[in-house]
């Protein structure tokens, strides 16, 4: 059960252009996670603007967006983000269910490219250790450009603060929301 309440829009019409803003970029969805940052406007705004940002504006295909974002939710042991890309936006953006179920122990599968297991490497380290090694690095220079490592690394910090703010606030998927598979680390 979530910590704070979740905004109900009919509850506050003073926030309706700041709704249609989020449901407009959202596909039509108030999801649960804007419904509990409503309660800071401001911070809502600038947390929609960021996020949409590091997930649509930049040079890395969406494979490796998806990959990452899950990644990083499966590490964190945040159902909630896993929820809202798995499996949708992950087979949107071309992943298999396949290599959906096999995120959580992607070392012993066979189902992901170098340049997909080098960035997951990233990820892993990003997320866990903070401090990447210079071999884990030096892999994923290999497959990626300058701009391409540093909006992966935004990416993976932006999902890093996502997941602990869901995973702090207790915020509970949509009911709507299928279970994404295994959420193991």
């Amino acid at each position: 059960m979530a910590r704070v309440s979740l905004i109900e829009p009919k509850d506050r019409p003073d926030l309706s252009d700041l709704i249609a803003k989020i449901t407009g970029a959202r596909g039509g969805r108030l999801i649960n996670a804007y419904r509990m940052l409503l309660h800071s406007p401001q911070v809502t705004a600038e947390w929609l603007d960021f996020m949409s940002a590091v997930r649509r504006k930049t040079r890395l295909d969406g494979q490796t967006t998806e990959l990452a974002i899950m990644r990083v939710a499966i590490l964190n042991g945040v159902d909630y983000i896993l929820r809202q890309h798995a499996p949708a936006y992950a087979i949107e953006a071309g992943l298999t269910v396949e290599q959906i179920g096999a995120l959580a122990d992607w070392h012993s599968s066979r189902l992901f490219s170098d340049r997909h297991r080098a960035m997951l490497a990233y990820v892993d380290a990003m997320t866990r250790d903070i401090e990447v090694p210079d071999a884990v690095f030096a892999a994923l220079r290999s497959h990626y450009d300058e701009q391409q490592v540093v909006e992966l690394s935004v990416l993976v910090g932006a999902y890093n603060m996502h997941s602990r703010v869901m995973k702090a606030l207790r915020i509970d998927p949509e009911p709507s929301r299928a279970p994404a598979g295994p959420a193991s680390k």
